[in-house]
């Protein structure tokens, strides 16, 4: 039986392969949008969509009746603007957004509800990150995040819905952010530029955007409840991950490690502990 599933946030980074995957899948996708952003839109994208100027602004009874029929919801939309998103004020109303929307689809019957969370919530500290690390968020990004899944997790079973967190690590791939690391590095390597880094030392958890997105689809589509790493579960260092595309363009005299400080406050090691599903 085909699911039928709404998606928001299938504009952006993640969510353009959520719904690759959902398609491939066989779902019957509905989206939600920011009025403006249809020309974002891929070719093939479902024309089942509703537009809306914020859809963290919309009301519990407007996500009732737009939820009408859906199965699962997939909840792909924050605050992501690069630089800003951690520390900015418009986290507090995703969460309250997402909270509405949450009522509204519980409410329309929806049996199935996903959303995506951030390995940031955890206390990081460890370094090596399983669901059951204990959550420490330092930044309004994070925290309000961890906010949304402890209110979901706590609130949606009561409701009959079945709930799954997805933790985001370390992505990259197509339509990545050109300010984020690896865009900066093909650019300046395919312009035969030097590229500026840290020490490279930083230990992390790399995931290819397109992976993601299949596990996220997974994961809506199965049955897996709580939290989920969406994670490769390899540690890395940015120095591994930096020599290994430059090699791609055979320039490794490029990379120039040390010359910008490293973040006293980034941890030195953040790698998920994925999970076997269930």
């Amino acid at each position: 039986m085909t699911q039928r599933v709404l998606l928001t946030g299938a504009t952006g980074f993640v969510g353009r392969q959520i719904l690759a995957a959902l398609q491939r899948a066989g779902a019957d996708v509905r989206l939600v949008i920011r009025t403006g952003t249809e020309d974002r839109l891929g070719v093939g994208a479902p024309k089942d969509r509703l537009s809306t100027p914020d859809l963290f602004a919309e009301s519990a009874a407007w996500w009732q009746e737009t939820c009408c029929g859906i199965d699962t919801v997939v909840h792909a939309a924050w605050c992501a603007e690069p630089g800003e998103y951690l520390q900015s004020p418009a986290n507090m109303d995703c969460l309250q957004g997402t909270l509405q929307l949450a009522r509204g689809a519980a409410q329309a019957g929806v049996r199935r509800f996903v959303g995506l969370g951030t390995c940031f919530e955890y206390d990081m500290r460890g370094g090596h990150l399983s669901v059951d690390t204990p959550l420490l968020p330092t930044t309004p990004y994070a925290g309000a995040k961890a906010a949304a899944w402890l209110s979901l997790a706590s609130w949606l079973p009561t409701q009959n819905v079945g709930f799954a967190w997805c933790r985001l690590f370390y992505l990259y791939g197509e339509g990545e952010d050109a300010r984020r690391l690896v865009p900066y590095l093909r650019a300046r390597l395919a312009a035969g530029q030097p590229a500026e880094l840290t020490s490279g030392n930083q230990i992390r958890d790399f995931l290819d955007v397109a992976q993601a997105g299949f596990l996220i689809a997974e994961a809506a589509l199965g049955t897996r409840s709580g939290a989920i790493n969406i994670c490769s579960g390899k540690p890395v260092t940015v120095r591994e991950m930096a020599e290994g595309i430059a090699r791609e363009y055979g320039r490794p005299d490029l990379l120039q490690f040390g010359v910008r400080p490293d973040n006293i406050t980034d941890p030195p090691c953040v790698v998920g502990i994925a999970q076997e599903p269930r």
